[in-house]
């Protein structure tokens, strides 16, 4: 064969082979594509269509009304209401962020407070992301921006909902306010409506207590998006389920009443139901506005809050510890009566001496009471006498009957927040201080001083209980949504019929007996008649030195250091259904101002009585308690 066929076919085979191995590896490549696309489209095609719609199809949160408050007749206590405001997109706004800052301030107030925060929150979003400006504004305000709208580039109007509390600074303690969740909040709270932006949650008084139950449960919004999440349209949206309504035991009136008489006094008063413990009204003075904290309080504001002396922002009514003073005397006497010391009779020479040293009497009158009984000891409210008791009954006793009337334990009430309050036992001075309980211990909690520490709400339940001979537990809510708020039947308290009788009859003499310590301040009108007990409670030591060269009176010494004035009492005396009890800090004076007050809100309470009302929530048979037995058997 010749040499050159030979080469040809030589060159013929390579290619063939190389032809083969090159249609072998495209075969292979093309087979691996084919397998892949396979897998992609028809084996895996659902779970990545699901991940190229997720893409494009956004679900958002959309959070539902919150729920509402409302007082026993239905008026409306905390709502929503429409919140007119003004948001800008970084990226829309041709001529810049600042001038459009610049243009808004214009047409509306923005001070450099709120242009500070606009500045950084776009810093800290995406530039197509609204961001708001301005909120919670007049329909005036609003109005102007629309007008303007063609004006001002990347500027959008939007409406909302905000919380609104129509009273104001009325039932800030019983209300408390909305704000925005806080890292703490979120701890334990996997609700997904805490990651909101502007999303509010309750901070104290109700709106904490019951926060959950009035969320509600968020909605859905579906939204297409661009690949860099900018939203295009919206697909459907579904509302969310909103949060329970609150019906309160309080009578809006009744409490703007209340709060009229106590004024600009740094002070607390309660009023309650008898005959179910019911909460008719609470009121701690001064308050504040809690829409300041919806729409965002400034740091003057709340500087001003904080260093206030008359402190606004404690509901003095569960988180106000005070000694009862007198007031106390109540307790000590139906344990006297059921100890065999109802027939007791003490002179009173204006002081006595026990212990090595000179005990007084809080009349500091030439020659004291004279001979005092039971009955005229709590009318006079005679020191000696109930040192005397104390002495007898021991701490025991006294405070077997101080726990008795709800004292020394949080009433339960449905508010967070609550203090104990404090009545001190041998075993409880023993763990604390480490010494034992002495004679001298004794005799200062006979008269409502030394360690015994009461709240204003357990006063008026201890008010409440010795007027119903029942242990009354205090409520201040009686409906959430559509489901009654479960209510205990109270007990009868562990008091003879003649205990409550003498007592009663005391402390109908202390406002309704020229003797009274309360008397130039009853109530004359027939049939509204009130029955009460005065207390002072000392907030500083007196020396010997200023027992010797004398007492400087309430009104010669600052305000911080003035004796707190209490005062519990009921009406009407014969069949009682308003219990009450007051104290205004430092405001012990001669005029007993308090005891004004408390006449003036029980014949308004009377005269109004809103316990005979219908209510705005139903009534039900298990809800109405029985009349009250005078005999407290």
């Amino acid at each position: 064969m010749p040499l050159f066929d030979r080469k040809d076919k030589s060159r013929y085979a390579s290619f063939t082979r190389r032809s083969l191995m090159l249609s072998g590896g495209m075969t292979g490549v093309f087979a691996l594509l084919a397998g892949r696309l396979y897998q992609l489209q028809i084996v895996d095609g659902n779970e990545y269509k699901m991940e190229a719609e997720d893409n494009r199809v956004n679900q958002r949160l959309v959070a539902p009304p919150r729920g509402t408050i409302l007082d026993r007749f239905g008026v409306e206590l905390a709502n929503n209401r429409r919140n007119y405001r003004v948001v800008i997109v970084a990226e829309q706004a041709t001529d810049g962020v600042d001038a459009a800052l610049d243009a808004i301030g214009k047409i509306i107030v923005l001070t450099p407070r709120q242009r500070d925060k606009v500045l950084h929150d776009i810093a800290q979003n995406k530039k197509f992301a609204p961001v708001p400006v301005v909120e919670n504004l007049s329909w005036d305000e609003f109005a102007r921006i629309n007008l303007h709208l063609p004006y001002l580039p990347g500027v959008q109007p939007d409406v909302g909902e905000t919380r609104s509390y129509p009273y104001g600074a009325q039932l800030s303690h019983v209300l408390g306010y909305v704000a925005a969740a806080s890292p703490d909040d979120k701890k334990g709270d996997d609700d997904p409506l805490l990651d909101l932006p502007g999303f509010r949650v309750g901070k104290r008084g109700i709106e904490k207590q019951f926060d959950r139950q009035m969320r509600g449960k968020a909605g859905a919004s579906r939204v297409e998006v661009n690949a860099y999440g900018r939203v295009i349209r919206q697909l459907s949206s579904e509302p969310g389920i909103p949060g329970k309504d609150v019906y309160l035991t309080i009578d809006c009136d009744l409490q703007r009443y209340v709060e009229q008489q106590l004024g600009d006094e740094s002070a607390a008063c309660v009023v309650m139901d008898t005959s179910n413990g019911d909460v008719l009204a609470m009121a701690s003075t001064p308050g504040y506005d809690p829409n300041l904290f919806n729409v965002g309080i400034t740091n003057e504001q709340w500087s001003t809050l904080l260093n206030d002396d008359h402190k606004p922002l404690l509901n003095k009514v569960i988180d106000g510890s005070y000694p009862p003073g007198s007031t106390f005397k109540t307790a000590m006497a139906l344990a006297a009566v059921d100890n065999g010391l109802a027939d007791l009779q003490v002179n009173c020479t204006g002081s006595m001496m026990f212990g090595g040293r000179e005990w007084h009497c809080w009349a500091w009158k030439k020659g004291g009471h004279g001979h005092v009984n039971l009955h005229s000891g709590i009318a006079e409210s005679c020191d000696i006498f109930f040192y005397e008791v104390a002495r007898r009954l021991g701490i025991d006793k006294m405070s077997e009957a101080a726990f008795a009337l709800g004292l020394g334990a949080a009433t339960g009430i449905e508010m967070p927040g609550e203090l104990p309050g404090l009545v001190p036992t041998r075993a409880w001075k023993l763990a604390r201080a480490g010494v034992p309980w002495t004679q001298g211990d004794t005799l200062n909690v006979g008269i409502g001083q030394g360690y015994v520490l009461t709240t204003p709400l357990q006063l008026c339940v201890q008010s409440a209980r010795i007027a119903s001979g029942k242990a009354l537990l205090p409520r201040i809510v009686h409906e959430l949504g559509q489901s009654l708020q479960p209510r205990v039947v109270p007990a009868n308290l562990p008091f003879s019929g003649d205990a409550f009788a003498a007592v009663r009859s005391g402390m109908s003499a202390v406002t309704n007996e020229v003797i009274g310590s309360a008397y130039p301040w009853r109530i004359t009108q027939a049939g509204f008649e009130m029955a009460g007990k005065t207390g002072t409670a000392q907030v500083r030591r007196i020396s010997k030195e200023e027992r010797l060269t004398g007492v400087l009176s309430n009104s010669q010494m600052p305000w911080n250091l003035r004796e707190h004035a209490l005062f519990i009492a009921y009406a009407p005396v014969d069949t009682p259904r308003y219990a009450l009890s007051i104290i205004i800090e430092h405001g012990a004076l001669v005029s007993h101002p308090h005891v004004q007050m408390a006449r003036n809100i029980l014949l308004y309470a009377q005269q109004r009585d809103p316990v005979k009302m219908p209510t705005a929530y139903p009534v039900h048979a298990a809800q109405v308690a029985p009349a009250i037995v005078r005999s407290g058997t």
